[in-house]
């Protein structure tokens, strides 16, 4: 069976030259766009509800029979359903992220460290809260009513490097900031961080609902480790957004180039069928630098960038139900599978030797329950991984078919989450 999922290997990521700051009058009256979250806020709690009802009764159970968390993804919690959209900072050292995310709040929040060193080494979650105060990565991986609970699976060498930051801001009641370690050149970084730093990107951007690719616009030079973050990506691309850091700094000409050299570069490794949208600007405190003719264009670009800030939560709303329908689809290949695995199971003797043989033959299998249930081939998983999860179980211990948990699953696809979706069809902008 081939595989629907392979991408072909990207070409390496050329970088232009260092550029120099264009020697610009400060303009002392000129002010960024205020970051303040005032798009109008669109209340969804009352849908994500209806959704997770329709999850606990209808696909939970059969995740529950087929053992879907033992071979793919845990089982959805209140937190996955209750948790506010996601802001995932990602970036060389020393471009700004950190110093965006307090222009953002208005204000420090515990755990701040900036710097023209690298200085943030931990991955920190900023989120609302009434009292300021730092939370440890080991609790934040056990608490019921935060959406971490996955990342136990890092390990200590991760938990230790990771942390929540609860701060009483007003954008905070709408959206979570992510900021992660400036990413560094060579080898001692990796060896030092004890933990895979692509998986745990990739853990939180499978969960995020903006990517924030951060550039300094006076170096766009890229370690080898940010290019790797940058090729797991590639499936992402609709979350992406390039902030070009710092363009203040640069005169028209300038500018010109490096916009010219990053959308570039950036087309060669992120592969997408559309251009991921850069956005120029000086996102921190201090007063931007700019001549009259950028001055303008800053300004437009950097008010674009905070309204798509403000479409967040509605998006946020569309992913959960796009994931959710995702997942009942593979919930329902997995229980295809693993009770065709079971029925194919002597009632007596030689189980040993037929699962051994089922598993060999897996592919023809796999395609055999396609055939059955008329699935389509991009929902099933790819043959190699489905046998590294199929080692070491027994077949016998396999659930049955089930008539009608597979009729709820339908139910659940076909009717349930089409007429909740169609109650909210204006707010979604479906």
């Amino acid at each position: 069976m081939s595989n629907p999922f392979e991408t072909p290997s990207p070409n390496p990521f050329e970088t232009p030259g260092e550029t120099t700051p264009a020697e610009v009058t400060p303009a002392p009256d000129v002010r960024k766009p205020n970051p303040n979250f005032t798009g109008k806020k669109n209340d969804f709690s009352e849908l994500m509800v209806k959704m997770q009802t329709i999850y606990k009764e209808k696909i939970l159970p059969v995740e529950q029979k087929h053992k879907y968390d033992q071979f793919y993804s845990p089982h959805w919690s209140d937190a996955d359903f209750e948790a506010k959209p996601m802001v995932l900072l990602l970036g060389q050292y020393s471009v700004g992220k950190t110093s965006f995310i307090r222009h953002m709040i208005g204000k420090d929040f515990p755990g701040l460290n900036i710097g023209p060193e690298p200085t943030t080494d931990r991955v920190i979650a900023i989120h609302y809260g009434d009292v300021e105060r730092t939370t440890p990565g080991n609790v934040l991986s056990v608490s019921p009513k935060l959406p971490y609970r996955g990342l136990e699976r890092f390990g200590t060498g991760f938990l230790s490097r990771f942390e929540g930051s609860e701060v009483r801001a007003k954008i905070l009641e709408d959206i979570t900031f992510v900021d992660t370690p400036g990413i560094l050149a060579g080898e001692k970084q990796r060896v030092n961080r004890q933990y895979d730093f692509n998986e745990v990107i990739g853990w939180f951007a499978q969960r995020a609902d903006r990517i924030l690719l951060f550039f300094d616009a006076n170096k766009l030079d890229v370690s080898d480790e940010f290019k790797e973050v940058l090729v797991s990506l590639t499936d992402h691309g609709n979350k992406l957004r390039v902030v070009l850091n710092k363009a203040d700094q640069l005169s028209n000409q300038q500018f010109i180039k490096v916009h010219g050299a990053l959308m570039w570069s950036l087309s060669r490794v992120i592969r997408s069928p559309e251009a991921v949208r850069v956005y120029p600007g000086s996102f921190w405190d201090t007063p931007m630098r700019a001549s009259c003719d950028m001055q303008g264009l800053l300004e437009s670009e950097m008010a674009d960038f905070y309204k798509d800030l403000t479409e967040i939560p509605r998006y946020a709303t569309q992913r959960k139900v796009d994931e959710l329908l995702k997942r009942i689809k593979r919930v329902k290949v997995h229980s295809c599978l693993i009770a065709h695995l079971k029925k194919e199971m002597p009632k007596m003797w030689g189980s040993q030797e037929r699962q051994k043989e089922l598993i060999k033959n897996i592919r023809e299998e796999m395609n055999k329950v396609r055939l059955e249930h008329n699935l389509p081939v991009a929902d099933f998983p790819l043959p190699d991984e489905l046998v590294q999860k199929l080692e070491g179980r027994d077949f016998n211990t396999f659930e049955k078919w089930s008539d009608r948990k597979m009729k709820d699953l339908e139910t659940a696809m076909s009717k349930d989450i089409p007429d909740v979706l169609q109650k909210y069809s204006a707010e979604l902008q479906l």
